[in-house]
């Protein structure tokens, strides 16, 4: 058969299409951007088309021809209106494929019989308006667990970093993880038949609680988790945030995933497939470790292009990463970004940069003393208050390193890509290499103030973006 697979940058759509070819299908694949495909074993063997779900015209040639498509993706990370941009994808893509293809496969969440969270409400709905357009199979699947999963890294980063934890009672819920390994047998089985509606997608029934317990046991961990009676769903997905490398739009979801029962009744699609047998988290767990253990983690968590901010902790190296879109041109937003520190600041948070400058010099640290030889034009190797100037080239990149007194190294980058639609993409990146084990102790101690100083930062140089070219557009700018 020929299928189609959206969302191949993703982390199932990585490990999905290797699994179609081996099964002697032909892939055909739909990106934003390909070249994110490049160093995929896979990418000479599919057909690649380009295009924006967001844009029917970029559609219509991928779908033509196909006997499949495997609708995998989502805006979660994306932006604060994420559900109206799935409502939409989702609407547009029912509308090009209409008559055209014969069987749709998406994957989502297991709804809980309560009231579902924003997140799986937002996948539910999905679903739906694919359903009620098109011939569709819609798996809704409870955590999945595999090397580089969301909620494989969620619990193996809680459990490794935290001896004992206080968790809220509604870690005691029960939940139904289902190893990676199963989902994508299901999602190239269900090839072999014709669309089936719903089908839940889980295996045997665990507490979050038991699940952390249960990943301890493998490691050989020691570890007392003890629920307290109150603490709120936003407050546990910050927490996980600082503790985990999961970003807050990602964590949000993963936390509200479990605030209520998350089960469901899996008797249909083992009547479909009895030829799999689900395997248990214990050996989803150990096979997971196993993978990360030999380096063989081939998809992960971050790996969509549609986050707006990620977070990683790899190779010694701690990663801030945020990402917005605009419709400038690339030459008001450099401007934006090469004209902070000085008199002009920091655009946002002033206060609190000031009080950072202050600490700094009563270590020993430059502080923000030196402010800037130039309000507008920067050169490598020169001083803006503690940083200074690494490398700028108009109108692509501006990377400072700090000199502030730290357990470590630190940088602040920005760099301009434009887009092909005429947008520009605009990317922040805080880094820092810790010294040690008060290195990593630094940065979590500042972490929740980057999480809203550095998200109103780049949100302020659109900002001051937009006027700057606004004011150059004048007859007398």
């Amino acid at each position: 058969m020929k299928a189609l697979v959206t969302g191949a940058t993703g982390y199932i759509g990585g490990r999905l299409i290797p699994r179609l070819l081996r099964a002697g299908h032909e892939v055909r694949v739909f990106v934003r951007n390909p070249a994110k495909l490049q160093g995929r074993e896979w990418v000479d063997d599919v057909e690649v088309f380009e295009g924006d779900l967001l844009e029917p015209d970029t559609m219509r040639p991928a779908v033509e021809g196909v006997d499949a498509a495997y609708y995998l993706v989502h805006s979660m990370c994306a932006d604060e209106d994420f559900e109206e941009r799935d409502r939409r994808a989702a609407a547009l893509f029912v509308d090009v494929a209409r008559d055209r293809v014969p069987h749709t496969i998406y994957l989502g969440g297991i709804v809980p019989e309560e009231k579902a969270s924003t997140h799986l409400a937002s996948r539910a709905e999905v679903g739906e308006i694919l359903r009620a357009g098109l011939p569709t199979t819609e798996f809704r699947a409870g955590p999945i667990i595999g090397s580089g999963s969301a909620s494989f890294e969620m619990v193996r980063y809680l459990t490794q970093r935290l001896p004992v934890m206080l968790a809220p009672r509604w870690i005691e819920n029960e939940v139904q993880p289902v190893g990676v390994r199963d989902v994508l047998r299901y999602l190239v089985k269900i090839l072999d038949h014709e669309s089936q509606g719903v089908l839940n997608v889980g295996g045997e029934r665990l507490t979050f609680r038991r699940m952390m317990l249960e990943y301890a046991a493998v490691r050989d961990l020691p570890r007392l988790i003890l629920p307290v009676p109150i603490l709120a769903p936003s407050l546990a997905s910050r927490w996980v945030g600082l503790v985990t490398p999961i970003p807050y739009c990602l964590a949000g979801p993963l936390v509200e995933g479990i605030v209520d029962p998350v089960i469901a009744d899996t008797s249909k699609v083992r009547e479909l497939f009895p030829e799999i047998e689900p395997m248990s988290y214990h050996d989803a767990v150990e096979l997971a470790l196993v993978r990360v253990r030999e380096r063989e983690v081939r998809t992960r968590w971050s790996d969509s292009a549609e986050e707006t901010f990620t977070l990683e902790d790899r190779e010694g190296m701690l990663r801030e990463i945020r990402t917005r879109t605009s419709d400038l041109p690339p030459e008001p937003i450099f401007r934006a970004f090469t004209s902070l520190g000085g008199e002009t600041g920091w655009l946002r948070w002033n206060f609190l940069w000031r009080l950072r400058g202050i600490m700094d010099q009563l270590v020993g640290g430059p502080g923000l003393r030196r402010g800037r030889r130039n309000p507008d034009v920067l050169i490598p190797g020169e001083a803006v208050d503690f940083w200074r100037v690494e490398e700028v080239e108009e109108p692509e990149v501006l990377r400072l390193r700090a000199e502030m007194k730290l357990p470590g190294k630190a940088w602040l980058q920005w760099e301009i890509s434009p887009e092909k639609d005429g947008r520009s993409r605009l990317v922040q990146s805080a880094l820092f290499a810790p010294k040690g084990f008060l290195g990593w102790l630094y940065w979590w101690s500042v972490y929740p103030a980057h999480a809203f100083v550095f998200d109103d930062m780049i949100d302020a140089i659109l900002e001051r973006a937009r006027r700057l070219h606004d004011a150059c557009a004048l007859p007398n700018g």
